[in-house]
C-alpha cells in the first residue's frame, strides 16, 4: 500500500465523497426516467387489448414523438444548467415528467396518447444533458468517462429492475383478477412508475449541491482543491479562453457530425428497446410471465459493455474506437436476427443480448468527446443540441419499426433498417477520428502541457 492510499489528498478525498455524493442520486433519477419513458413497451402488450385502435404504428408514432418534445427544450435546459442552478432545474423536470407520466394512464384514443407522450418529452427535456454538464462541474477529466459510466448504466438497470414489477401490475384487471379503484393493470403501470419521479424530484432539490464551492459536506481544503483542479483543466484546456455558447456552435463540422451520429445510433436504440417484446411475442408466441424474464437479459450485457468502455476509456485514454467499434458489434448480432432461418429462441435472445451490448456500451466514450474540444457553455450548449437532434431517433425508429410491422406483418424490414442505421453512426464516428478529433484527451493534453510547463520553470531556473 502506498503512502497515498493511507494519506490521500484533499484532491482525491474531494473525488471521493463527489462519486459517492452525487452519483448514486443521479443514478436513481435516471432509472426512473428510462422506465416512464420505455414501460409502453411492455404496457402496450395488454394495453391494445383494451385500446383496439393502438396498433404498432400508432404505439411507434406515440412513442416516438416523446423525442419530438424532448427535442424543442433540450438546449434552452441544458444551458439552464449551466447558468442556473442543476439541481433546482432537475428537480422541476423530474417532479413535471412524473405527473405527466401518470396522466398516460388515462388515454383513452390515439390523440391522447400522443399528447401526452409529445408533453412527457416537453417536462423530461434537459435531464439526460444537464447531468452530462452538471458532471463537468465536479469530474476532473481523468474521472469524467467513469462517472459518466456510473451514471449510464441506469438505463440497462431499468431495463432489468422494471419488467417484473410492471409484468405484477399488469395483472390487475386481467385473468378473473378485478381492477383496483376502476383501474386496470396498464394505467397502474404508469401511475405506479410516475409517482417516484415526483418524490426523487424533492430529494434532489435537498441533496444535489451546484458547485464544489457550494457544498457543505467537503472540507475546505477538499473544495478548494477540487476547484483548482477544474479551473487548472478549463485553463490548459483552452489557454485560458472562454468560450460562449455562439463559439460552440462556431465549431459547427464536429458538432453536426457528432449529432448525426447520436441519430443513427439511438435510431436503432430505441427501435429495439420500444419492439423487443412485441417482436418475441411475434415470433415465439410466449406468455407474458415468460417474456418478462426474457428482456431482463439484454440489458444484462449492456451493464457490463458499459462499464468496461467506461473503465477502458480512461484507462487507455482513447475514445473514437471505444464509441464506434461496439456500434459495429451490435448491429452484426442485430442482422444476425433476421438474416439466420428460424434461429431456436435461446440463439434470437443470446443476439438481443449482444446487440443491446453494443447498443449501449459506447455511450460514456461518446459523451466524452464533445469536451475533447468545448467547455463550459459551449459545451452545455453542444451537448443539448447534440442529444436534441440525436434524439429525434428515438422518433424514427419506433416509427419505423411499427409502420413496416403494419405495413408487411413482419419485423425484418423494420430490423434491417436500423442495422444500417447503426452503422452509419459507428462509420461517422470513425471518420470523426481521421479527422483528429481523439487524438488527444483532455487528460493526454493536461499531463503533456503540465510537463512542458515544468521543462520551461526548469530551464529557467536552471544555473548556467
Amino acid at each position: 500500500m502506498s503512502t497515498d492510499d493511507l494519506f490521500p489528498s484533499a484532491l482525491d478525498r474531494a473525488r471521493k465523497k463527489a462519486y459517492l455524493r452525487l452519483l448514486p442520486l443521479l443514478f436513481l433519477c435516471y432509472v426512473i426516467a428510462y422506465v416512464d419513458r420505455a414501460n409502453v413497451a411492455i404496457a402496450k402488450l395488454t394495453m391494445t387489448r383494451d385500446l383496439p385502435a393502438f396498433d404498432n404504428a400508432v404505439i411507434g408514432f406515440g412513442s416516438g414523438i416523446f423525442f419530438v418534445g424532448y427535442f424543442l427544450l433540450e438546449i434552452p435546459g441544458t444551458l439552464i444548467v449551466e447558468k442556473w442552478s442543476a439541481r433546482k432545474w432537475i428537480s422541476r423536470i423530474m417532479i413535471s415528467w412524473g405527473l405527466v407520466a401518470a396522466l398516460t394512464a388515462f388515454v383513452k384514443v390515439p390523440w391522447h396518447f400522443y399528447a401526452v407522450r409529445f408533453c412527457l418529452g416537453l417536462a423530461e427535456a434537459g435531464f439526460f444533458p444537464g447531468v452530462i454538464v452538471y458532471l463537468t462541474h465536479w469530474f476532473p477529466s481523468r474521472d469524467r468517462a467513469r462517472a459518466l459510466a456510473y451514471f449510464f448504466v441506469a438505463t440497462p438497470i431499468a431495463q432489468m429492475v422494471s419488467p417484473k414489477p410492471t409484468n405484477a401490475l399488469l395483472k390487475i384487471g386481467i385473468d378473473g383478477n378485478p381492477p383496483f379503484l376502476g383501474l386496470v393493470g396498464w394505467q397502474w403501470v404508469y401511475i405506479a412508475w410516475g409517482i417516484p419521479a415526483v418524490l426523487l424530484g424533492f430529494l434532489v432539490l435537498f441533496f444535489l449541491t451546484d458547485r464544489p464551492g457550494q457544498a457543505r459536506w467537503l472540507d475546505p481544503d477538499e473544495r478548494a482543491a477540487l476547484e483548482d483542479e477544474l479551473a487548472r483543466e478549463k485553463k490548459l484546456h483552452h489557454g485560458g479562453k472562454h468560450l460562449g455558447s455562439i463559439k460552440a456552435l462556431g465549431d459547427v463540422g464536429r458538432v453536426i457530425a457528432l449529432a448525426a451520429a447520436y441519430f443513427f445510433v439511438v435510431t436503432g436504440n430505441y427501435g429495439v428497446e420500444f419492439f423487443l417484446p412485441s417482436i418475441l411475442e411475434k415470433w415465439y408466441s410466449l406468455k407474458l410471465d415468460q417474456l418478462t424474464w426474457l428482456v431482463i437479459l439484454p440489458p444484462m450485457g449492456s451493464l457490463v459493455g458499459q462499464l468496461f468502455i467506461g473503465w477502458n476509456s480512461d484507462r487507455t485514454h482513447e475514445r473514437i474506437r471505444h464509441a464506434s467499434l461496439p456500434i459495429y458489434f451490435g448491429a452484426a448480432a442485430l442482422a444476425c436476427t433476421i438474416l439466420l432461418k428460424d434461429p431456436p429462441l435461446w440463439l434470437t435472445v443470446g443476439l438481443f443480448i449482444l446487440a443491446m451490448t453494443g447498443l449501449k456500451a459506447y455511450l460514456p466514450a461518446f459523451w466524452s468527446l464533445p469536451t475533447l474540444f468545448l467547455t463550459e457553455a459551449a459545451a452545455a450548449a453542444s451537448i443539448g443540441l447534440i442529444n436534441s437532434v440525436g434524439n429525434l431517433g428515438g422518433f424514427l425508429g419506433p416509427f419505423v419499426l411499427g409502420k413496416v410491422e403494419t405495413i408487411t406483418g413482419s419485423f425484418k424490414g423494420g430490423i434491417l433498417f436500423l442495422c444500417v442505421s447503426m452503422t452509419i453512426s459507428a462509420t461517422i464516428i470513425l471518420l470523426l477520428g481521421a479527422s483528429g478529433l481523439g487524438r488527444k484527451t483532455p487528460v493526454k493534453s493536461i499531463l503533456e502541457e503540465e510537463a512542458a510547463l515544468l521543462a520551461e520553470t526548469d530551464a529557467v531556473i536552471e544555473p548556467a
